[in-house]
């Protein structure tokens, strides 16, 4: 079952719950906290975005078309259509000898309010550039290129690019390939659908670099390795403003946490983070939770995540306090008076971690 994770005022009461199921897990496999059930099964999304960058990387594909920080940071984000973002996926696919119209990710209207004000006050019309994934369609598209892959058919389950995905995903999820479960994402490219404790482990075994060189097979060569995994993180951690964009969730989450952990938000309510070894956490962190009911409008999920990363001893006091935006949410009625709040829950609140 489901637990509450955040809860809806009205006046004095609750009014309203937003239920879900959150995970967090040690680099080591340890079980540290746990709402609702880790078994509950749902679709990682634009979470994995981290994981389908590593193979651009372990192959050698971001080299060799000369892939800076800030490129490679926007193939493993969300970003907001901003000028910067589309200017980075521009630069990659140059760098690559492609254009726009090989993006198979469709055009949508940037995410980011500013980005799409300028665009309707040019009179112009969104393009896939402004499509949030673009980032990571063009990382795919030069992977297809370095793989000998007709690029026409990068979105393909059985292509080149998303076999070396599959087996990324298969990799750090503990799932053997043939077993993943998929559908069609968003944006065109397959997306799985993991348990919550699978997601958090992934995140877990990615910052804690379990996948040491030497316990690799054959399989793996050019899909993963431990140098592609740290330089994913730092790039996510170097360049937070590509992976969302200002003033939103993981841009601002990881800014606050100054290089201590990536966070990654996915559609339907579904969030991961990655939090480094540290003296907390010697053996690095995973979490993952999913609101259950898709979470439309964003209304639980920045309450939710800055809940557990403060609970689990990730942000302090003054982080809380730089993210109080994201924390608490203050709902008004039409004429403009305050009538109630978007807050953790109880359970939340109180969220227990395993000794």
């Amino acid at each position: 079952m489901a637990e509450p994770l955040v809860e809806v005022t009205r006046g004095p009461s609750v009014e309203s719950f937003h239920r879900g199921h959150l995970v967090a897990v040690e680099g080591g496999g340890r079980l540290v906290a746990r709402l609702g059930s880790g078994a509950a099964v749902a679709f990682m999304r634009s979470a994995t975005k981290p994981f389908q960058a590593l193979p651009l990387v372990a192959s050698g594909a971001a080299d060799r078309f000369g892939f800076v920080g800030r490129e490679l940071a926007i193939a493993c984000g969300s970003h907001n259509g901003e000028r910067a973002h589309t200017d980075a996926v521009r630069s990659m696919l140059s760098k690559a000898g492609l254009s726009v119209s090989d993006l198979r990710c469709g055009a949508h209207e940037p995410y980011g309010k500013g980005a799409a004000e300028e665009l309707r006050a040019k009179g112009e019309r969104p393009t896939a550039l402004h499509n949030n994934c673009s980032g990571k369609h063009a990382g795919m598209l030069a992977l297809a290129l370095h793989l000998g892959a007709p690029t026409v058919d990068y979105l393909k389950p059985e292509s080149p690019v998303q076999r070396a995905v599959f087996r990324a995903v298969s990799h750090y999820a503990e799932v053997p390939e043939a077993e993943l479960e998929f559908a069609t994402d968003g944006c065109g490219v397959p997306t799985f659908a993991l348990t919550i404790e699978q997601m958090a482990r992934m995140f877990a075994r990615l910052v804690a670099h379990a996948d040491a060189d030497a316990r690799l097979g054959e399989e793996l060569r050019g899909v993963v390795c431990r140098e592609s995994a740290q330089r994913v993180l730092s790039v996510m951690l170097a360049y937070p403003e590509m992976v969302e964009g200002e003033g939103e969730l993981d841009t601002e989450l990881m800014r606050a946490g100054a290089g201590r952990f990536v966070s990654k938000v996915g559609a339907e309510g579904v969030y991961a983070a990655g939090v480094l070894p540290c003296e907390r956490w010697p053996k690095g962190l995973g979490l993952a939770f999913k609101i259950e009911d898709g979470d439309k409008g964003d209304r639980a999920r920045n309450v939710a995540a800055v809940a557990s990363l403060g609970r689990l001893g990730v942000l302090g006091d003054a982080e809380l306090k730089s993210l109080a935006a994201f924390a608490h949410k203050t709902l008004t009625n039409h004429r403009g008076d305050e009538v109630g709040e978007v807050r953790p829950s109880q359970a939340l609140s109180s969220l227990q971690l395993e000794v």
